[in-house]
């Protein structure tokens, strides 16, 4: 009996012992005591950052910071770092003794997306509250999941209609697959969601033949025929006062149907969005 109680008396020993030495490291790393004794004092935020506001990167890292060296998570602050607008990738590290290393690769804008997103280069979308983005972007509008397709669209039809001198400022994509697009001209596109990049490079190659020697601007123009187009020419007193205005002029005449001869295909490259 004394043999057993020797034996145990031993293992409550060194299980105290190891408890001795392993409690202060527990204690360490979660923060409970250590903070004051190795606290992180440096925090570093790579250079070249135009729209991340580093004083909302402070103010997201420093309750983590405050646990000092060891009990920082750093998982936990690239999390919140990754909410500040204008972060697309981040990376927190710490490096002995007392600095915090965060870097940080913004989003580079490529379109707005609705009316309170953007969409960025890499193709994702991040919420445009307080983000002062360039007003010369286009706008886009549509599920999702069919960013892809929006964006190839555009970059297509960029190409197609730029040799005319006019800019494709706004493509839409509705719930049934149907495009339409915003010229700079003020031109309403409607596509439809058959054939749409063979009726818009038929369009793009007339456009010039259509305008040219009109003095009233065109509204609108519908290219779900098979062999033609329905153009909609703004009235001449509406074109005028827009023009004074400074704005589109708006749809005001009777459609006007207009036959068009098919047009042999183009090839059209595909555009990637950077």
């Amino acid at each position: 009996m004394n043999q057993a109680f020797g034996t145990m008396a031993r293992v409550l020993a060194w299980a105290l012992a190891i408890a001795l030495v392993a409690l202060p490291v527990v204690a360490v790393v979660n923060g409970w005591i250590g903070a004051e004794r190795w606290p992180l004092r440096v925090l570093r935020v790579n250079d070249g950052l135009e729209q991340v506001d580093t004083a909302r990167v402070r103010a997201a890292v420093l309750p983590h910071a405050q646990r000092g060296f060891f009990a920082v998570n750093l998982g936990d602050a690239q999390r919140d770092v990754a909410r500040v607008p204008w972060v697309a990738g981040v990376e927190v590290r710490k490096k002995w003794p007392d600095v915090l290393e965060v870097r940080i690769a913004e989003h580079v804008p490529f379109a707005h997306w609705g009316d309170a997103r953007l969409l960025s280069t890499r193709g994702r979308l991040f919420a445009a509250e307080g983000v002062e983005a360039p007003a010369q972007m286009p706008h886009f509008e549509g599920p999702e999941s069919r960013i892809a397709d929006i964006v190839a669209l555009y970059n297509e039809s960029r190409d197609l209609f730029g040799g005319a001198g006019v800019q494709v400022e706004r493509v839409v994509l509705d719930a049934r697959g149907s495009w339409q697009l915003t010229l700079s001209s003020g031109t309403e596109v409607i596509v439809g969601s058959q054939e749409a990049r063979m009726r818009l490079a038929r369009f793009a190659r007339m456009l010039p033949r259509l305008t040219t020697g009109r003095a009233e601007p065109l509204a609108r123009a519908d290219l779900r025929y098979t062999n033609g187009f329905a153009l909609v020419w703004a009235q001449p007193e509406a074109a005028e006062a827009a023009a004074e205005a400074g704005v589109a002029a708006p749809a005001g005449a009777p459609a006007n149907r207009i036959a068009v001869a098919p047009i042999s295909h183009a090839r059209i490259q595909k555009h990637g969005l950077t």
